[in-house]
């Protein structure tokens, strides 16, 4: 069920970066089972998420060990993107994900953000996200955890050309700085946990 509360405005699509090589971590992140998630992948989880909170079409951006992934993972009901530049850095997926959405939802009034390896989100929080869009679609609506913004984040669609300038490790933080850019952030408890290394996976 969407979440869009305006039955003329299309939903707003995810792309869900998931092109790293987890080299820190040692395995591919996309593909962890954490006990507290009954066996589901952080990747699937996501997916899943995302499409609880109304965004339609979910795209996946798989780069490094996207083989390996698509077939270990259900990624049900979502469009998987292979980015052959994955190496390049963060960048590259987002550029291949925002093409993506302008080439395929030219009518998309936004895009929702989002990475893989937050284990303390939630559906809420994206569903916040999506609800603060469709009341002020111009703003960017976006995380608020350690001090900063980040995501997941829903970037409105005249942003859409500047994210394709991102170059590197770059991601939408470095367009989210521009000066005069209205940003509203909902609280993202525990948001700043993510997992890359082996010490940040959950003990017991």
């Amino acid at each position: 069920m969407s979440n869009n509360p305006s039955t003329k405005v299309p939903p707003v699509p995810a792309v869900l970066l998931a092109g790293g090589a987890s080299q820190r971590l040692g395995q591919p992140k996309q593909l962890l089972r954490l006990a507290q998630f009954n066996g589901e992948t952080l990747l699937d989880r996501a997916v899943r998420l995302a499409q609880e909170a109304g965004a339609d079409p979910v795209y996946v951006v798989l780069g490094a060990l996207a083989e390996q992934i698509q077939h270990d993972a259900q990624l049900i009901n979502c469009t998987v993107l292979l980015n052959l530049d994955w190496a390049e850095g963060m960048a590259s997926s987002l550029r291949k994900g925002i093409r993506a959405v302008m080439e395929q939802l030219p009518k998309a009034s936004a895009a929702l953000l989002m990475v893989c390896d937050q284990p303390a989100l939630s559906a809420e929080h994206l569903r916040q996200l999506l609800a603060t869009h469709y009341a002020e679609p111009e703003i960017v609506a976006a995380s608020c955890y350690a001090n900063r913004s980040g995501v997941p984040v829903v970037v409105p669609s005249k942003l859409f050309s500047a994210l394709l300038e991102l170059h590197g490790d770059q991601g939408a933080r470095a367009v989210l700085k521009q000066a005069g850019l209205r940003v509203k952030e909902i609280d993202f408890p525990n948001g700043a946990w993510d997992i890359d290394s082996p010490e940040d996976l959950p003990r017991g």
